[in-house]
């Protein structure tokens, strides 16, 4: 505790631990970033005290809106311990965007909060170029947000992130519709664990001693980072060409935490089950290296993480093929991988059948 003659006679923000110049540092240096974002509705220029967004130049005629916000949750430890700070941002993105787009919204605009205790410029300007990369990819723009630097509030080279994405849909247009037993599902391959599990990936990492540095043992020149830090695929784009070129998605599943069991049955009637063929799609390398290293059983993965496919969609059965074809040429990989069915009982809502993903 300072004594009486260690005290300064004249207190600063500064000796409290808050560097306001740091801070307009990093506004000038994002200022940019968020400029690269820019689209129809907003200029993407920061500074004000909100930011503006003009709905009407849009175009839609009887818009609903539609929000949603998130974290990154516990890979960002995984950021800071590898050093690898230029993909969260994306996951930030992905995570809210994702979500809008299942409803048949695109995204509009988005906003981000990011905590830390002293603020390291080039840091933080990392991770906000990863936001700016993340709107991009989504035709989002990025209007503002926040920095708060909250000296004791977390430990040295730690910070938070927080996102918030706003978008719309026509109020006839909102998913899901017509959802019905015999539908089929797509699965659209993910990148990785995207951001879920990682409080599961770091205890396994830790307690086999592992490096984030150390290679992947997989041969492909990554280290155990790296492999972990594949950002969280953003589906909007290819989403929403299939939704208005085919017209005929129904529904759509952002599988994130909970994996498939928990989130597909949010965008089903009662009384349907979907069937999933666990061996249909093929589970990236990192799954099964983390599968293999914790003895992790296949009903906990697939509660746990998305095991390679990130977004499931409901199409009518005979438009399957059609609606796979445009994902693909989106450039997604896409899969068949089940079917919707009456429900027997009390069965399970989703039911996984086979080894997942195992296909060769």
């Amino acid at each position: 505790m300072a004594t009486p003659k260690d005290r300064p006679n004249r207190y600063t923000y500064a000796q409290a631990g808050v560097d306001i110049d740091a801070g307009n540092a990093l506004v000038r240096a994002i200022a940019p970033l968020a400029r690269s974002t820019r689209r129809t509705g907003a200029d993407a220029e920061l500074g004000g005290f909100g930011g503006l967004f003009d709905l009407a130049a849009t175009g839609y005629k009887d818009p609903v809106l539609v929000a949603a916000n998130d974290g990154v949750g516990t890979k960002l430890k995984v950021a800071i311990e590898a050093g690898i700070h230029d993909t969260v941002g994306i996951d930030l993105v992905a995570l809210s965007v994702n979500d809008l787009v299942v409803q048949g919204a695109e995204p509009l605009f988005f906003l981000d909060y990011f905590a830390t205790g002293k603020l390291d410029v080039e840091t933080a300007t990392t991770v906000v170029g990863g936001i700016a990369e993340g709107c991009r990819q989504a035709n989002c723009a990025l209007i503002g947000g926040e920095t708060a630097e909250m000296p004791g509030m977390y430990a040295a080279g730690d910070y938070d992130l927080a996102g918030f994405a706003v978008g719309a849909v026509e109020r006839s247009e909102v998913l899901p519709r017509g959802v019905a037993a015999g539908d089929a599902l797509l699965g659209l391959a993910s990148t990785g664990f995207h951001s879920n599990g990682y409080s599961l990936v770091r205890r396994i990492v830790a307690d086999h001693d592992l490096s984030y540095d150390a290679p992947f043992p997989k041969g492909d020149g990554k280290t155990i980072g790296e492999a972990l830090m594949a950002p969280t695929r953003i589906y909007v784009r290819s989403v929403l060409k299939a939704f208005r070129e085919t017209g005929a998605v129904k529904a759509l599943a952002h599988i994130t935490g909970g994996g498939f069991v928990e989130n597909i049955p949010r965008v089903l009637p009662e009384g349907l089950v979907a069937e999933i063929d666990g061996a249909s799609w093929r589970m990236p390398d990192v799954f099964h290296w983390v599968m293999k290293l914790g003895g992790i059983e296949e009903a906990e993965m697939g509660r746990t993480f998305n095991c390679g496919i990130g977004m499931v969609v409901v199409v009518p059965e005979a438009k399957a093929v059609e609606v796979a074809r445009v994902f693909a040429e989106a450039g997604e990989t896409v899969y068949r991988i089940g079917h919707l069915r009456a429900r027997v009982g009390e069965e399970p809502r989703a039911i996984i059948k086979g080894a997942l993903g195992s296909l060769a």
